[in-house]
């Protein structure tokens, strides 16, 4: 069994009891309690002090605790203090006795209710989800579990990609997280941007508007540019009347499935060859896929040669904004702001990510 050196609690174990105590601290109940506890002590205080004065010559301060607390408690026990002949002090033991009693009957019934409608489990796996969520970075946002965007899911997770979705449907939410219970996942309106906030929208790369309504998918696309204009959003939309209003709401890119679908019909029809190695490429996974490499910013001068030759990848072409360069050479310039196309593997993607961002950070 493994020692704890130096008598120091581990940094696991801090974080969960700082978890919750935050969750106790933010329940109703926990904050009427204390309330409950405050008015006992103070009872207390009262009672001690009343017994003191009200109570014959040899009556100590803990004779006077001790009968405010068998009053308050109704435990009957011998009294202390001696109240015969001594009416104030009796109409005075029936005062605490009252306030006493019902002071109880509020703590126990805060304490019941704090116990039957709090749960501790959930509330501090969505505590430390929202931990995991503010430490990430450069992730994805999905907006939007569905059909489409179970398959955005799965996507992200094949090619490694970290990714929090957005889902209001409590039911689709539970589904996912029976599937995959690491998910990273938020309930909320994702047009709400309080939520996109919660999603870490400050630092994402890139969201995804897939509910399947046009007019969320274009407010998410508002809110998600002004919220983080470098962001980089794709909506989905059923009406093509609706594209041109979500691209000026601010969306990157809009894709139709309706449309995908029939283009992708007629496809497999007259080139199907062509249809299942584009398929074949743009599977992720562990096998070779396309991939696309950014040059980051404040990266150094790179030429084509520098970056080497790996049988995890392959240098397919260069985008410098509208400008494509294929099977570039050697002596071509990789600049930051450009993207390099890649057939790779995981692995390889990685590398080459890893090549490029070193140069930055040198």
């Amino acid at each position: 069994m493994r020692r704890i050196k130096s008598g120091r609690t581990p940094p696991a174990y801090d974080r969960r009891v700082r978890t919750l105590l935050a969750i106790l601290v933010d329940s109703p109940h926990f904050r009427r309690m204390g309330v409950a506890i405050a008015l006992f002590a103070a009872i207390l205080v009262i009672g001690t002090a009343g017994y003191l004065m009200l109570g014959k010559p040899g009556t100590t301060a803990v004779d006077g605790l001790y009968m405010t607390f068998i009053t308050v408690a109704t435990i009957g026990y011998e009294e202390v203090v001696d109240l015969h002949d001594n009416d104030a002090g009796r109409f005075f033991t029936m005062a605490i006795s009252l306030a006493g009693i019902g002071n109880m009957t509020f703590l126990f019934s805060t304490v019941t209710a704090f116990l039957l409608e709090t749960d501790l489990n959930t509330a501090y796996r969505r505590r430390r989800m929202q931990a995991e969520i503010d430490a990430l970075s450069g992730h994805y946002i999905v907006c939007g579990a569905g059909r489409v965007g179970g398959y955005v899911i799965d996507e992200l997770r094949g090619d490694g990609r970290p990714f929090v979705v957005v889902e209001l449907d409590d039911a689709v939410l539970a589904r996912r997280h029976d599937a995959d219970p690491v998910l990273h996942a938020l309930a909320g309106d994702a047009a709400d941007d309080a939520v996109l906030e919660r999603a870490g929208i400050a630092r994402a790369a890139g969201v995804f508007a897939v509910t399947g309504d046009d007019s969320k998918n274009l407010v998410v696309s508002l809110s998600a540019k002004q919220l983080n204009p470098m962001v980089r959003v794709v909506a989905r939309i059923h009406d093509p009347r609706n594209a041109a209003k979500t691209l000026r709401a601010g969306a990157d890119e809009i894709v139709s499935p309706d449309f995908t679908g029939g283009h992708r019909i007629a496809s497999l029809m007259i080139r199907p060859q062509m249809v299942s190695l584009v398929d074949e490429l743009l599977r992720a996974g562990e096998r070779l896929a396309v991939a696309e490499v950014p040059v980051p910013a404040g990266s150094a001068p790179l030429q084509v040669g520098t970056l080497g030759r790996s049988d995890e990848w392959l240098l397919v072409a260069i985008r410098d904004g509208e400008h494509w360069r294929f099977n570039p050479p050697d002596d071509t310039a990789v600049a930051p702001g450009h993207a390099l196309v890649v057939i790779a593997s995981p692995a390889g993607r990685r590398s080459l990510e890893t090549r490029v961002s070193g140069s930055a950070a040198g």
